[in-house]
């Protein structure tokens, strides 16, 4: 299994999203959170970013929480022990931060009622206990894809992809169609990296798309390994920096990034566990509710095209601009999207096609 969604079925999970919530129980004296983690807190992102969400708990509420975790957990029967270890030693509620947890979650959560459980980007919730939580990172590709559509050299940009699921082909789309907006000759190359956490996997392929002409790579992996790869041109590549700033690769080549931040979820979730408030949800925030923040655009970017991108941000924010709005066809062609028309969420969040201009074939 992977993180985050093998969602052939996401449309209907999507449907599930206005069941039932769990009712607000007793306030807590003292709440002990817990954190399953697919990778190591020192990856540099993904994990390094919810690990970030778990230490500000800690701050925020100080003695009356108390923060457990586990790293690099593997997706299937290891997670459901170790969930179940968590249950059974205390844990009143449970994070778990990668698709490939979602039925374990389940699993789990049916056997203990009274421990809140919360999986990242699932769309299952069989029990009460059962939350989910996601974030737009689509609305940050966009932002991305414009600055690598307007800094292009070569016209060819790059995507590292992990695993051929909605949320990285929604990402794709997004790259690409803000790109092409603002630079009608670029060209998109795709290397899925079947992993998302492979230093040495992630640098193979931005080294490779590199010697095919790339000059801007984005990713949607974990490591900080294209940036490094990056590095390595003088110059002549950029890219930004994945899940978390990646900053030590400021200004050049890492331009700008997208950060998840988890923190402000977190923070809320456990504190509704301490006030007696908590409920069942389904959130999926983005650039306007915090989630998504887009990091320094560094001064390699030109002035106006900074602005440019600081604009399509901020529309985001705003609710003015959604970054999938029509006219935009599918990839062979037949309409998707009519002009003005908005993706409802439920497109998104199935999405199993590219758009027009996106060459290749999406792995099955």
């Amino acid at each position: 299994m992977i993180r985050r969604t093998l969602m052939t079925t996401a449309a209907a999970g999507f449907a599930l999203a206005l069941g039932g919530t769990a009712m607000a129980g007793e306030p807590m004296d003292h709440v002990k959170a817990c954190f399953v983690y697919v990778g190591p807190i020192g990856d540099g992102g993904w994990t390094f970013q919810h690990h970030q969400g778990a230490l500000a708990v800690q701050e925020t509420y100080g003695d009356k929480v108390e923060i457990q975790w586990q790293e690099s957990v593997p997706e299937g029967a290891d997670a459901e022990r170790v969930l179940t270890q968590m249950a059974l030693g205390g844990c009143n509620i449970i994070f778990t931060t990668s698709f490939g947890y979602m039925d374990a979650t389940n699993a789990v959560a049916a056997k203990f009622s009274n421990v809140m459980f919360e999986h990242a980007t699932g769309f299952k919730r069989d029990s009460a206990n059962v939350s989910t939580y996601n974030a737009r990172f689509y609305e940050g590709r966009a932002i991305e894809g414009l600055i690598a559509g307007r800094m292009t050299k070569s016209n060819k940009i790059g995507y590292i992809a992990s695993f051929p699921i909605p949320e990285v082909v929604m990402g794709i789309n997004s790259y690409f169609h803000h790109a092409k907006q603002v630079n009608p000759d670029v060209e998109l190359t795709v290397i899925w990296a079947y992993t998302w956490f492979d230093p040495a996997k992630e640098a193979d392929a931005a080294k490779a798309m590199i010697e095919q002409g790339v000059d801007v790579v984005a990713s949607h992996t974990d490591s900080t390994a294209p940036l490094a790869e990056a590095a390595k041109s003088n110059g002549a590549v950029i890219g930004f920096g994945q899940a978390s700033d990646m900053a030590e690769y400021k200004p050049s080549p890492r331009v700008a990034s997208i950060i998840d931040n988890w923190a402000p979820y977190y923070v809320k979730r456990v504190g509704a566990l301490l006030d007696g408030s908590y409920e069942q949800v389904d959130a999926w925030e983005g650039i306007s509710g915090g989630e998504v923040l887009i990091g320094e655009i560094t001064e390699a970017v030109p002035a106006e095209v900074k602005a440019e991108a600081e604009a399509l941000r901020d529309a985001i924010a705003a609710g003015s601009y959604h970054p999938f709005t029509g006219p935009i066809n599918k990839q062979d062609g037949s309409p998707w999207l009519a002009e003005g028309q908005t993706a409802p969420d439920g497109d998104l969040l199935g999405m199993g096609f590219y758009i027009e201009g996106v060459t290749g074939d999406i792995p099955q």
